[in-house]
């Protein structure tokens, strides 16, 4: 018998270059709602992108991360599952910490084009979702909690990779699976038999598939999104986030359906469901 299921759709402020994935994260908790038949249950309100430095973007961002955090705390705390949509991977600074307080052997399985391990001293940008993987992990002190172990963290479909952060996998702390040969298998193998949790930011994808902030060749193609799927569908999923799906292509532009998206995660969806 499968766990009760909470569809959580984010909408504050979350380190935003831009003001397309507040609705995004919208146009995917409607459509999850609408296919699964659950009331979502919304943490935060949305707000103009400041495109400041991480410690100000933070700073502002914390009233709606804290509420995040407790949401997750009681979600886990109860035997829920998650399953969420979200802005921008700065959200996880706010849902992992609970994760590894309530699932500490669960195998966090982050699709996207960067690590984000940098840390306030080593990252180049002073982007705040650079430092999302790193916070959990406690590599920095976020305000929001850590515990997260690196050695249940699988970076899938990372291609930009800062030098801290390549020292960091190149001393076997991280698992890095990358687009390619044998890509199921490498998967696979990283994971193991462990429970999975799921972060997908869809900037894992080849540029051009769905509207994301970061474009970056090289990625996954959605067959490929849907094979790994469904090899995670395989193990116990604990939970599921996506991020980083903008609403358009440019600001003022066509909606865009986030179908595509859901079609090839639809294997974990369905793990949850049934």
């Amino acid at each position: 018998m499968s766990l009760p299921v909470v569809l959580t759709v984010f909408q504050g402020r979350a380190g935003d270059h831009n003001a397309r994935a507040i609705p995004g994260a919208a146009a995917l908790g409607k459509r999850l709602s609408d296919m699964l038949g659950l009331t979502p249950i919304v943490i935060g309100t949305p707000e103009p992108p400041l495109n400041l430095g991480w410690q100000r973007e933070l700073e502002m961002a914390m009233p709606s991360l804290r509420a995040m955090a407790e949401h997750y705390d009681a979600v886990l705390g109860s035997g829920s599952v998650p399953l969420t949509a979200s802005s921008r991977c700065a959200v996880s600074l706010a849902t992992l910490p609970p994760l590894a307080k309530h699932c500490p052997d669960a195998c966090v399985v982050w699709f996207d084009a960067h690590p984000d391990l940098n840390t306030p001293d080593t990252t180049a940008t002073g982007y705040l979702g650079g430092l999302s993987l790193s916070g959990p992990a406690g590599l920095w002190e976020s305000g929001l909690g850590a515990g997260l172990r690196l050695s249940n963290v699988v970076l899938v479909g990372a291609r930009d990779i800062d030098s801290a952060e390549q020292a960091v996998i190149d001393a076997g702390a991280v698992r890095l699976v990358a687009p390619g040969k044998d890509f199921g298998r490498r998967l696979r193998e990283a994971v193991g038999g462990r429970p999975v949790y799921v972060h997908l930011d869809c900037d894992v994808l080849n540029p051009g598939i769905v509207p994301t902030d970061y474009r970056h060749e090289g990625g996954l193609s959605l067959a490929d999104l849907r094979e790994a799927c469904g090899i995670l569908a395989q193990n116990e999923v604990v939970g599921l986030e996506i991020a980083e799906f903008e609403n358009a292509w440019e600001v003022g532009g066509a909606p865009v359906s986030p179908d595509p998206i859901l079609d090839a995660v639809m294997p974990l969806i369905r793990k949850l469901i049934h």
